[in-house]
């Protein structure tokens, strides 16, 4: 039932996000060399499956979170950005999390994406900001990120030194 549902609601999508899990799991779409229950991602397997995805639905964007478990409080965590138009497959740096709360993670990614093409960043820097944002709030208790654009701008520019900002 998800399928369908899904297949007629994309006809109305520009940007859309998804995770490695989903794509296979509703549309059939799976990247090469990945277990994703063994925590085993091949990043480059998922230019296919954003470009399959794209192809499908014709979508603008496709962003694809990466979810590596090593446990259930520690995972590596990044995304890659597919841009239709320039045919430019861009992937995030990774962070290796131990989370706090995961609840609330992909609504981060996703509107901190939608924060940074809305912004005009370009699609490496959209990508960066996102999972910066997400990897922020995965150190959060409860649904709501709480950190500032400052905050994740600092991350996403390479600043992880955890030291105390004032």
């Amino acid at each position: 039932q998800a399928r369908a549902a899904m297949t007629d609601l994309c006809q109305y999508v520009d940007v859309c996000i998804s995770n490695e899990e989903d794509a296979k799991d509703v549309f059939g779409i799976e990247a090469e060399a990945t277990d994703i229950y063994a925590g085993e991602i091949n990043r480059e397997g998922y230019k296919s499956v954003a470009k399959q995805l794209a192809d499908k639905f014709g979508f603008e964007k496709v962003a694809i979170t990466l979810r590596e478990s090593h446990s259930a409080f520690d995972n590596g965590w990044s995304a890659m950005l597919y841009d239709v138009a320039s045919n430019e497959y861009c992937f995030s740096k990774k962070y290796d999390l131990h989370i706090i709360d995961r609840v609330g993670g992909g609504d981060s990614f996703g509107g901190g994406l939608i924060y940074a093409l809305l912004s005009g960043k370009s699609t490496q820097d959209a990508v960066e900001f996102a999972v910066a944002a997400s990897a922020l709030k995965h150190s959060i208790e409860g649904d709501y990120n709480m950190v500032t654009v400052a905050e994740v701008e600092k991350l996403a520019g390479g600043d992880g030194s955890g030291r105390i900002q004032r």
